[in-house]
């Protein structure tokens, strides 16, 4: 996908794996940044992305003089884009760490590609800023870089970590949240601080005395309070509403919750269960498992592509699970 902006462009936004966090992020850029050209792949073949995808940009991207910054997240291999375009060398370079590929969880330490973690160190060295969206995610990554190195069998590079630490800044994932007052549930609301004065509700001992009262015109305000209460009171009797947000991939631990709530099952406990989240090549066999064995507890399942969908079902929920190996930073569990 290329998007370009009605004014000069300034801002080359490049994005090799354009879903999730990855497409959030840079739909936010371009909403709040003048002068955006956009240029993204699609969010399939992470591996293939990570590998190809500098080529590709080098021959999508096109010339353009009035460019000052590029801003990639560390998917691209931008050590071999801005040497297949020499122009694009001279730009402020701004990479961007959603994860990290030196402590990214795998199955087995055998199955760790060293190609990916060693792009995005190159990448951080042709850059000139670094952005980390957690401090775990930073550290973790500089920390690395030594102990990662010595896989090379000989004529090891030595204090990588010295030179890329310099440019390292930790920008915490910037989130937009909406107003989801619509889409809460009346028990919900019920829970929600005021957003008027509080003037009115100091209680003086003179009023203790006196009956309780409801502020404001008497009848409309005590009825809708009386119905709020009466919803959250039918609410406390439904099924425990679990929603687990996740990627459907290996390092966010899918085995851990579902053989959780199939032992909540054995022993009789009711619940109910919104799964949702992304699914990419080859899920976890779990999925197939869990979706057999609780499927009378089910109430959605799968990818929600509308944002109005999958936010009501987060408001209708009463507890949101994350059981992932580790995280670098959950935009999940914000959103």
């Amino acid at each position: 996908m290329q998007s370009e902006s009605s004014q000069t462009p300034s801002v080359l936004l490049l994005e090799a794996f354009y879903g999730g966090s990855h497409k959030q992020l840079i739909d936010l850029l371009k909403e709040n940044i003048d002068g955006c050209s956009v240029y993204t792949l699609p969010a399939k073949k992470w591996h293939w992305r990570a590998r190809t995808a500098a080529l590709h940009f080098s021959q999508t991207v096109p010339t353009c003089p009035s460019y000052r910054v590029l801003f990639c997240s560390s998917v691209l291999n931008l050590c071999e884009l801005v040497a297949l375009r020499p122009d694009l060398s001279r730009l402020k370079k701004v990479l961007y760490f959603h994860e990290n590929q030196l402590v990214y969880p795998v199955r087995k330490d055998q199955e760790r590609d060293f190609q990916y973690g060693y792009n995005q160190v190159l990448s951080c060295l042709v850059s000139d800023v670094v952005v980390f969206n957690s401090v775990f995610n930073m550290d973790s990554f500089l920390s690395s870089i030594s102990s990662f190195m010595k896989k090379i069998p000989d004529h090891r590079p030595k204090d990588l970590d010295l030179l890329i630490r310099p440019k390292c800044v930790v920008l915490y994932y910037p989130l937009q949240l909406p107003d989801v007052s619509r889409l809460l549930p009346k028990h919900k609301l019920l829970r929600r601080p005021a957003e008027t004065s509080h003037v009115d509700d100091i209680i003086t001992p003179q009023d203790k005395l006196q009956s309780p009262r409801c502020d404001g015109p008497p009848e409309s305000t005590c009825e809708s309070r009386s119905d709020l209460r009466s919803a959250s009171e039918e609410d406390s009797l439904k099924p425990l509403h679990i929603v687990w947000p996740h990627r459907w991939e290996h390092d966010k631990n899918p085995e851990l919750f579902f053989n959780t709530l199939i032992k909540l099952k054995e022993r009789r406990v009711d619940f109910h269960l919104s799964v949702l989240g992304e699914t990419f090549t080859d899920p976890p066999e779990i999925f197939v498992e869990a979706r057999r064995l609780l499927d009378a507890h089910i109430l959605n399942w799968g990818f929600l592509s509308s944002k109005d969908d999958y936010l009501q079902v987060l408001c209708q929920a009463d507890v949101v699970v994350s059981t992932a190996k580790h995280e670098f930073f959950g935009v999940a569990m914000f959103l």
